[in-house]
């Protein structure tokens, strides 16, 4: 069956946009610039999400939640921060409708104007920190470790579903600490839990790094991030842990008694992962035929089709297949029987390709006979016949297999697709020809930072953590540097 999809060779664009919506994941919603996330992109959403929140807790953290709105005058408390959202903010003038004189429809109040306007939550440093003013005065009241779960708007002029929109879903991490040292400790630490989920769960291997002072959040000290490449050649932020220094804790006032009785402003971070990271996934391991879903992301791993022309038939495939299900189900293994007779073999096959379930088995009354099913691999869109009557240990160690190749594809494309440059011509030819992650000296200064973007698109993605030194001179003013830097276009 010929692939629903235009080719990512092609229209790469296209082709995502397309994948969205065939393999029902999710689709713009009336309002201008926000989506429906739909029930099987939201499932995927979930086991993300899940594991990310195990992944929290196990490092002491316990979530909670906090307002929607923030008094305008908050967020004005923070240069650097207001300065970084401005654009963004979605304001609150009214708090209620009327009907309009002529009976046309409603109008706002204007009797009703709130005397100080709400900003809808871009992100909630602001909100959260005049929160922790009450609940920190001790040293002993620290750390204090806190998540949410949330969804927050900032207005974006052009959408691309999970990619950017204008309200999406993400968590958000805000931790305060008696000492710098434990502040940065924590920004790394929660750096390693993105990057042990990326590629643990995700399957896509990411570079950590720290962001240039161009690139770094609104309001922090020291920006961590994890890059990923996509398969088009651009790089993707997939999350982001920032070191707030005592900036917020001094626009709030929040301050704690150490030790020694003296009083002290507290230390701070944040960090944040959201649902791009479902855009992430799709760009990844998405192919002509559609999505393709790492096991331990996949709300459905294993589908099981019945064959059958008979009613009998059917009866007794599905009392195998119910056998292999419960196998499933008991080894942790999530499994679907599909024996609706309303749609075709065929049509199923297509279907649960688009949508990228790892495994599929079809089972019809020669295999039986036989003893044999046929199990068909996602990643690798082979077949095979095994055997029936073991299928179901077989398939935690195929499901295991199909994670490691998929992370292993996608590294062995990041390492294709990385390259050094020694020149500015080298630079841009590598940039505008072959994209990827180009690794290039630079001088450390914001001027040349912007020239490069602004000639070639490209920014500088991470000072890579683990870059080693190495004299070199910048590739656009020759200046002297001291490590290469990891460019790219991006998202």
């Amino acid at each position: 069956m010929s692939s629903r999809l235009v080719s990512r060779a092609a229209d790469y664009s296209g082709w995502y946009q397309q994948l969205v919506r065939e393999a029902d994941l999710a689709e713009h919603s009336e309002v201008k610039g926000c989506m429906v996330i739909k029930p099987y992109g939201f499932a995927i959403w979930e086991h993300m999400r899940d594991a990310l929140d195990r992944m929290f807790k196990e490092t002491g953290h316990v979530n909670a939640y906090f307002p929607l709105f923030i008094p305008k005058s908050y967020l004005s408390r923070e240069a650097s921060h207001v300065e970084g959202f401005a654009k963004e903010c979605a304001v609150v003038t009214h708090y209620r409708l009327k009907n309009s004189p002529d009976g046309s429809g409603v109008i706002v109040d204007p009797e009703a104007k709130l005397a100080e306007e709400l900003i809808v939550r871009p992100t909630s440093e602001t909100i959260i920190w005049s929160t922790y003013r009450n609940w920190i005065q001790s040293y002993r009241d620290l750390p204090l470790l806190i998540n949410q779960w949330a969804n927050v708007v900032r207005w974006e002029m052009r959408t691309r579903l999970f990619l950017r929109t204008t309200e999406f879903l993400w968590q958000e991490g805000h931790t305060a600490h008696a000492t710098a040292e434990e502040a940065v400790e924590e920004t790394r630490r929660m750096l390693d839990v993105y990057t042990r989920f990326a590629e643990d769960y995700m399957a896509m291997p990411v570079l950590r790094g720290v962001k240039t002072a161009n690139e770094r959040f609104a309001g922090a000290v020291d920006t961590y991030c994890i890059e990923a490449l996509m398969q088009d050649g651009k790089a993707l932020q997939a999350g982001t842990s920032h070191f707030l220094g005592q900036n917020f804790a001094k626009a709030f006032d929040v301050k704690f008694l150490n030790k020694e009785n003296k009083e002290e402003y507290v230390w701070a971070t944040s960090w944040g992962v959201s649902t791009r990271l479902m855009g992430a996934l799709i760009m990844t391991h998405g192919d002509d035929s559609g999505l393709i879903v790492p096991p331990r992301l996949a709300p459905i791993q294993v589908v099981l089709v019945p064959i059958y022309k008979k009613e009998e038939e059917l009866n007794r495939l599905r009392e195998i297949a119910r056998g292999i299900a419960d196998q499933c189900r008991a080894q942790g293994i999530s499994c679907k029987i599909d024996d609706d007779d309303s749609k075709r073999p065929g049509w199923k096959f297509a279907e649960y390709e688009m949508k990228g379930v790892p495994l599929r088995l079809a089972l019809g009354p020669r295999d039986v006979e036989a003893n044999t099913i046929e199990v068909f691999r996602r990643d690798t869109q082979t077949k095979e016949s095994r055997p029936l009557d073991t299928i179901a240990q077989q398939l935690p160690a195929l499901l295991d297999d199909i994670q490691r190749s998929l992370y292993q594809i996608a590294l062995d494309r990041r390492t294709a697709n990385t390259h050094e440059a020694n020149s500015w011509d080298e630079f841009k030819s590598l940039i505008s020809e072959r994209g990827g992650f180009v690794l290039a000296h630079w001088d450390g200064t914001s001027e040349t930072e912007q020239r490069i973007k602004e000639e070639t698109k490209a920014t500088i993605r991470c000072i890579p953590l683990d870059a080693p030194a190495e004299s070199g001179c910048c590739i656009l003013t020759g200046q002297p540097s001291e490590r290469r830097v990891v460019f790219a276009e991006a998202y």
